[in-house]
């Protein structure tokens, strides 16, 4: 006979302070693992979105590149890179579900480059050409400020997204937030309270992230006063 497992509450406090130190440190590399993978993702997506502008040849590369990534599922990609990379190259499993995050994460933030390099009215470009800037220089300096301004929202909300996806690196073996659950569930049996309690570190973490993008906009949107 199977007993379900009834959630306490008595339990899920008494749990959330004895694994404090367990988690934390799992919270930590969660962090590690998003931060990593938010920042080569960013590189690589504003690297895409201006290649996918430049020419109608490299646009057709880009949009392969962005519709194979955007249509596979991340824990497929997360695996090719663990089970197909390393076989290649040394690649600890930390930086191998980094990649595999930033790469999947790219091909959105590419897309959100984009459209904010096409919202900045076309009279800035000539207007950069006019002072006899190049179309690169006049791209830098006055195109991509205001760009990034308007991608910070959006941005904000594909890191939160990151974040929470970084879960999926449990099932290579990577010892973050949720596969740390995982191994107190299956320890101790308090399943319904563990994943209760992992919940609530991920909660802690999105809020935390969702305050600082929410600074980040305002100051901009003073600075633009």
């Amino acid at each position: 006979m199977i007993v379900a497992n009834v959630f306490s509450l008595d339990t899920f406090f008494s749990e959330l302070i004895r694994t404090y130190p367990i988690f934390f440190e799992a919270a930590w590399l969660t962090v590690r693992i998003s931060v990593a993978a938010v920042l080569i993702g960013t590189v690589i997506g504003m690297f895409v979105a201006l290649v996918k502008l430049s020419n109608p040849f490299l646009k057709v590369i880009a949009d392969i590149y962005i519709t194979i990534i955007r249509g596979t599922p991340l824990i497929v990609q997360i695996f090719v890179l663990y089970f197909g990379l390393t076989n290649l190259v040394q690649l600890s499993s930390f930086w191998a579900v980094s990649l595999a995050l930033a790469i999947h994460n790219s091909a959105y933030i590419a897309e959100i480059f984009r459209g904010s390099i096409q919202s900045i009215d076309k009279g800035q470009m000539e207007a950069g050409r006019s002072l006899g800037m190049t179309k690169g220089l006049s791209m830098r300096r006055i195109i991509l400020p205001q760009a990034m301004r308007r991608a910070v929202p959006p941005l904000g909300n594909q890191f939160i997204i990151a974040l929470k996806d970084s879960s999926l690196a449990a099932f290579v073996g990577v010892a973050e937030l949720f596969r740390t659950a995982q191994g107190i569930a299956a320890g101790t049996f308090n399943t319904m309270e563990t994943y209760m309690i992992v919940a609530v570190y991920y909660l802690g973490l999105v809020m935390i992230l969702t305050f600082i993008v929410n600074k980040v906009e305002h100051r901009l949107s003073a600075s633009d006063r």
